[in-house]
């Protein structure tokens, strides 16, 4: 899916691309002191509450697909510490994209960003021994956990981008916890990762 929004420069007119991976590096924008210059007249686009509002409606697209894709892999994968795992990131994301859907409702309504507490993980131990998956069933699983980590670095780069952009303090720290999380999924993904590539077996849950 193409997740974006345009915005326009107030100067010249052009137009430029919110994506997912945000405007450019996250290190250009805290270099450039969370200016976004127009890259046809060279002049600062302000960041107003309409940008903020874009990016929040791309986040909220991300993040639905997240959880899409979390799902499918955890009806895909037959194994119960997979499922689990799978399963319990699709609900994490699904409440990213409902917490972004009020904080895009409050915006639009009363011009507020909300408070924005965090998602844990459910603490749950799964005593199944299992086999180790064989052949195509452990490359399908190793291939779903490389593309969600992908995605998941490229989630925290926006939060973390969106953070140094926008101006409320609340929306910062939303944006940072939200970056947090996701830093999160990708560390979990990337042990379940080398869990398969180095053992053959899933060690979610030990």
């Amino acid at each position: 899916m193409n997740l974006k929004e345009t915005y326009a420069c107030q100067h010249c007119g052009a137009e430029a691309e919110i994506t997912l991976e945000g405007f450019e590096k996250v290190e250009d924008v805290i270099k450039r002191e969370k200016k976004l210059p127009c890259k046809s007249c060279g002049k600062e686009i302000p960041w107003t509450e309409r940008e903020d509002l874009k990016a929040i409606r791309v986040a909220m697209e991300a993040e639905k697909e997240a959880y899409q894709v979390y799902s499918k892999a955890a009806k895909q994968t037959k194994n119960p510490k997979g499922k689990d795992m799978f399963q319990q990131l699709s609900e994490f994301e699904m409440n990213h994209y409902q917490r972004l859907k009020e904080l895009f409702q409050s915006l639009q309504e009363k011009g507020e960003w909300i408070l924005y507490s965090g998602t844990s993980f459910k603490k749950k131990s799964i005593p199944i021994k299992m086999e180790k998956p064989k052949g195509q069933e452990q490359l399908t699983d190793m291939d779903a956990l490389k593309m969600a980590i992908r995605e998941e670095k490229k989630a925290q780069a926006y939060y973390r981008s969106m953070a140094e952009l926008t101006k409320d303090p609340r929306g910062k720290d939303m944006y940072k916890h939200l970056s947090a999380e996701e830093a999160l999924h990708e560390k979990v993904l990337n042990d379940q990762y080398y869990s398969l590539h180095n053992t053959g077996v899933w060690s979610w849950g030990d």
